[in-house]
């Protein structure tokens, strides 16, 4: 089968397409026919060598890519429950192997697709919206009357955190960098945006809470953010680090949190949240469920065959993108 490879670590350039042995599935696994993949930040932090979390990279060569949406073509020993033709979509937020033709994937991953929604936004939803429902259902469960600031409002992650604090009555802000940024982000829910280019984002919060912050700020940036977003923040309010696309937050006091109004931090992860099979039920059911009612939406940016993976990291990491980037075989 075709693949992409990393073999060093480095920048975009290290991702190499070529021929590799296609896999067969072990017990507790079914082969997919990957009919897209969806490319996440987590695969560049990956692919540089930027590890975090704990996780210190991978065995070399490997597979990028952890979410995609196919077809089961065979299924290993111990599978009940899923049968060769399902269309189906999955997320491992450590996982990788999905830039390529097959994966075999763990069953309990598994989510079967409903007929009417395509691959494409099933794949593009999967990793960041089981996210964006963990962090607005769990990790800050969001009340009606919540204000929320969403960091990098028109990214994947973004898009969908704003819809669905939305879904559960708050009002919403979003950081963005440009116009049709900002017009995503309207679009998809947000009561205002900030362009964080022009304007400075805490005091732009305060003026729109008329002084008192917000309940929560959901921060996928790191260490650009990380001070002003304590800033932003009400008393008693949480700030959610789930990403750090700007590097590292770096040592700091907890007596701040303290000094700043009793404030807390969290900095979760999916692989938590999506620890078996009724998690996958739950968080994937309650999005494809939205999606197919039409009460969620998925915006899907560009999509790039698999031989030019490396245009599509290029692309994520410039900044420039707007919604999903998917990668098709």
């Amino acid at each position: 089968m075709k693949a992409v490879r990393v073999h060093e670590l480095g920048g975009a350039d290290v991702l190499r397409y070529e021929e590799v042995p296609e896999p067969k599935p072990k017990a507790g696994e079914v082969l997919v026919r990957i009919a897209a993949s969806g490319v996440n930040y987590l695969d560049i932090y990956y692919r540089s060598g930027f590890h975090w979390g704990g996780h210190h990279g991978r065995p070399l060569p490997y597979i990028p890519g952890a979410e995609a949406a196919g077809t089961v073509t065979e299924i290993g020993p111990d599978v009940t429950d899923v049968r060769t033709g399902d269309r189906v979509a999955y997320a491992i937020s450590n996982g990788y192997g999905a830039y390529a033709e097959f994966y075999a994937v763990p069953a309990w991953h598994l989510y079967k697709i409903p007929s009417s929604i395509a691959f494409e936004p099933a794949a593009a939803i999967m990793l960041q919206g089981m996210t964006a429902h963990y962090l607005t259902h769990s990790t800050y469960a969001v009340r009606p009357n919540d204000t929320v600031l969403v960091h990098a409002a028109a990214g994947g992650t973004g898009l969908l955190l704003i819809q669905l604090a939305k879904m559960r009555g708050a009002r919403v802000f979003g950081t963005v960098s440009t116009l049709e940024k900002a017009r995503l982000a309207q679009a998809a829910g947000a009561d205002a945006t900030i362009n964080y280019t022009e304007q400075d984002f805490a005091a732009e919060v305060r003026k729109l809470t008329n002084g008192t912050g917000v309940n929560v700020v959901y921060d996928s940036v790191g260490k650009a953010t990380f001070e002003k977003s304590l800033d932003c923040l009400a008393a008693l309010g949480m700030l959610v680090i789930f990403g750090q696309a700007s590097g590292p937050v770096p040592p700091f006091d907890t007596a701040v949190l303290n000094a700043k109004g009793s404030l807390t931090l969290a900095r979760p992860s999916l692989t938590h949240h999506v620890a078996n099979h009724a998690d996958v039920l739950r968080r994937a059911g309650d999005l494809f469920n939205w999606l197919a009612d039409g009460k969620l939406s998925v915006t899907v940016g560009n999509t790039y065959r698999l031989r030019h993976a490396a245009d599509a990291h290029r692309e994520l990491e410039s900044r420039k993108s707007v919604g999903k980037i998917l990668l098709i075989p």
